[in-house]
């Protein structure tokens, strides 16, 4: 029996529950998947599908088995991989993600650049502002901002960004300059409902330090709120990095910045560990060297 296309076999069965779907894209027959199924059991000396009239299902030895049968097909076809060169040349598709707005203002550039560099890849990016489980729904590396919990990913820190408190130089003349957290209940808040849907904004970095807000004004996107601030309507609190060319230019002004929390870390993390295809260890390279420079993540 050939074991490495018994595993294909029996990982395809598992994962289309039942033999006949998983005959038409193996391009098997029914039976022949069956027999295979059965001479894999034999040799194995175990049970690994239990069959019903509607549908087959995983033993608990099964179960296990197919976790061990995922890992060995992946490591072969990374061998095969790096034999036929494509360790040493990117190509294919890469699936990229980040939150909304740092991809549009600080990945496409990286992307853009990437593509040039590489011409027989292709990129789909998805920006959204939620955490992207990158192994279940089949993305390659991630920019994640906040601390990671434990994983098995691999993740590399380029940076950190701050939540800041901010309005025009015109809105601040007009109405003083905060001093103290407690001093936001006499402004105008601009209060974006995309980043954070808590009215109570922490301060300190011990986070002891809580103030209520009272929004004047609600934008469920950070551009709207930050656009409301430049025009000199009230205060919004935003996370760094989105202010930066503002704060650069003179838009706006930071304010309580004594009164800041602790940083927050930016990583790009991937699945692939040093198995990184080429295609993802080019990007991870790139995207690292940009953004480490880059300084609106100081």
């Amino acid at each position: 029996m050939d074991r490495w296309q018994a595993m294909k076999v029996f990982v395809k069965v598992a994962e289309a529950g039942g033999f006949a779907a998983a005959a038409r894209p193996l391009n098997m027959s029914p039976p022949a998947v069956t027999r295979t199924i059965s001479a894999l059991e034999e040799t194995i000396g175990v049970r690994l599908l239990t069959r019903t009239t509607r549908a087959v299902k995983l033993t608990e030895a099964g179960s296990r088995y197919l976790d061990d049968c995922r890992r060995i097909l992946t490591d072969i076809a990374d061998a095969e991989a790096s034999a036929a060169g494509l360790h040493a040349d990117p190509s294919g598709d890469l699936r990229v993600t980040g939150p909304a707005m740092f991809g549009q203002m600080h990945v496409v550039p990286i992307l853009l650049a990437y593509l040039d560099q590489y011409p027989s890849v292709t990129v789909h990016s998805v920006f959204v502002d939620r955490i992207v489980n990158i192994i279940d729904e089949g993305m390659d590396v991630a920019i994640r901002i906040g601390h990671l919990p434990a994983s098995g990913l691999s993740a590399v820190k380029v940076g950190t960004i701050r939540r800041v408190v901010c309005g025009a130089p015109s809105y601040l003349a007009a109405h003083g300059v905060p001093q103290s957290p407690s001093d936001l209940a006499q402004h105008r808040i601009i209060a974006p409902t995309a980043a954070w849907a808590s009215h109570e904004w922490q301060f300190g970095q011990d986070k002891k330090t809580s103030v209520t807000v009272h929004p004047r004004l609600l934008c469920n996107t950070n551009d709207a709120a930050i656009a409301a601030a430049e025009q000199g309507f009230g205060l919004t609190r935003v996370l760094s990095y989105q202010v930066a060319p503002a704060l650069r230019d003179g838009r706006l002004q930071a304010v309580l910045s004594e009164y800041e929390e602790h940083a927050m870390p930016v990583h790009v993390v991937h699945a692939e560990g040093r198995r990184a295809s080429a295609k993802v260890r080019a990007f991870v390279d790139l995207a690292v060297d940009h953004l480490r420079a880059n300084r609106s993540l100081d």
